[in-house]
């Protein structure tokens, strides 16, 4: 992957990782007004995915970054994105398989695994690039103070 300069997330915590990725999906937008998208057709998205906290687990990782390429890489890789009911809909806008419900469900796909650690962690930004010229930023809602 071609290195990038990513909007930053603002925060306090001392520690923070990114990590890029790329799969390849297909998807199509159930909707009139989404024109030619409403046909099946591919990306090759490019994902950055941001997390912070202060402390590290027991290896000393604030989360091994494999298992980041693991949760979303291995599940999105090669897929219709629609086919995924748990995480997309065809009945519901706010769950059709755009960039932006993309984006929010990698975060929140992360931050489920986040939450299971242990140590604070959290998914502050998904940077989604769907073609060379268009991509989504999602930023959850801050959960605590401490952001």
């Amino acid at each position: 992957m071609i290195q990038q300069m990513y909007p930053a997330a603002n925060h306090s915590y001392i520690y923070e990782l990114n990590k890029d990725m790329q799969f390849a999906a297909a998807h199509y937008i159930p909707a009139d007004e989404a024109g030619r998208c409403r046909k099946l057709h591919g990306h090759t998205y490019f994902a950055n995915i941001t997390i912070a906290g202060d402390t590290l687990d027991s290896a000393g990782f604030l989360v091994n970054f494999s298992k980041l390429k693991q949760l979303i890489h291995d599940r999105f890789d090669h897929s219709v994105l629609n086919e995924d009911a748990e995480s997309f809909s065809s009945d519901d806008s706010n769950r059709f398989p755009t960039t932006e419900v993309v984006a929010r469900t990698i975060c929140e796909i992360v931050q489920r695994y986040l939450d299971g650690m242990g140590n604070g962690a959290r998914c502050l930004q998904v940077y989604l690039r769907e073609t060379p010229t268009s991509y989504c930023i999602y930023r959850p809602k801050a959960v605590s103070a401490h952001e």
